[in-house]
């Protein structure tokens, strides 16, 4: 062997230093990181065989067309739009608050790491409101047994399925219990309230009152892996996220304790931001899959 390939094996995997120059510490986070993203991508590759294999799947365009605020408008994917936008800008104060650590800058540090904490915070509320739509949210589905139900979005059944056609409506309503004529006229007429209020309606009368409403949208149940993919994997995520902005708040309380200046860097705010970015890149795969394809 030359004195040259000697020399060059020796700079980079001699006993003691870390290899591609870099910090053991920063490896290791790359290490991790990769073991995540194989479980993200065998997640994604699951979801994607199961949704494949199914006859029909629902259309993100209808699943994702609510925006809080502003009622029963049809605003596809309006929603997840803002979500990923916050994402990525947190992303983005993410890399000032790196950038300003190799300035050994503490006040700036401090400050692009709360817009961090802030926009990560942000995601998981916006996430939270769309499950809590999703899981109590009043869709009229048709059942296996031909009637109607008020029917969420859960990891056990699915309302979004295909259209019923307008003609099949009558026969399912006539087949409803009573019950759940006055749930679904009151689905429809938007109010808690209006469900007492028409409890004490014949199912005639209730059935009449349901046919004429313009917002009476019926469809099948779908497939039930719908739901235990789409809060599987987003809820695998937000966790992420989570475990993110603890680990960015604690970074936060170190560099305003001057830690960081202690130890003359700030390399753990880069180790933070490298799990962030990562945070980052997985919702791109996850908006893809789930709200776009």
């Amino acid at each position: 062997m030359s004195t040259a390939a000697v020399q060059h094996n020796t700079k980079w995997w001699a006993g003691g230093k870390s290899p591609f120059n870099a910090s053991y510490g920063k490896v290791m986070m790359w290490y991790f990181l990769m073991s995540d993203a194989f479980t993200f991508g065998a997640f994604l590759i699951s979801y994607g065989t199961i949704r494949f294999s199914q006859n029909y799947w629902p259309d993100p365009n209808t699943v994702f067309n609510a925006f809080p605020g502003f009622g029963h408008q049809d605003l596809p994917l309006a929603f997840v739009s803002l979500m990923t936008f916050i994402l990525i800008f947190s992303s983005v104060t993410m890399v000032l608050a790196v950038h300003e650590g190799h300035k050994m800058n503490r006040k700036g540090v401090e400050k692009y790491m709360i817009l961090t904490i802030i926009g990560g915070i942000g995601f998981l509320a916006c996430q939270a409101w769309e499950w809590t739509h999703l899981l109590t949210g009043e869709h009229i589905a048709m059942l296996n047994d031909g009637s109607l139900s008020v029917v969420p979005t859960t990891v056990s059944t699915n309302p979004w399925g295909p259209a019923v056609p307008h003609e099949s409506i009558s026969a399912a309503l006539q087949a409803t219990p009573h019950d759940k004529l006055v749930e679904i006229a009151g689905t429809l007429h938007h109010g808690g309230a209006a469900h007492h209020d028409m409890s004490a309606l014949s199912s005639a009368e209730l059935v009449n009152m349901i046919q004429a409403s313009s917002d009476l949208h019926v469809t099948k149940t779908g497939p039930v892996a719908f739901g235990g993919y789409f809060f599987g994997i987003t809820g695998f995520h937000g966790f992420h996220v989570l475990s993110g902005v603890v680990i960015n708040v604690i970074m936060w309380i170190k560099t305003r304790l001057g830690h960081f200046d202690q130890r003359g860097h700030y390399e753990m705010i880069e180790k933070a931001g490298l799990y962030w970015h990562f945070v980052d890149l997985v919702w791109v795969f996850v908006f893809l899959c789930f709200y776009l394809i």
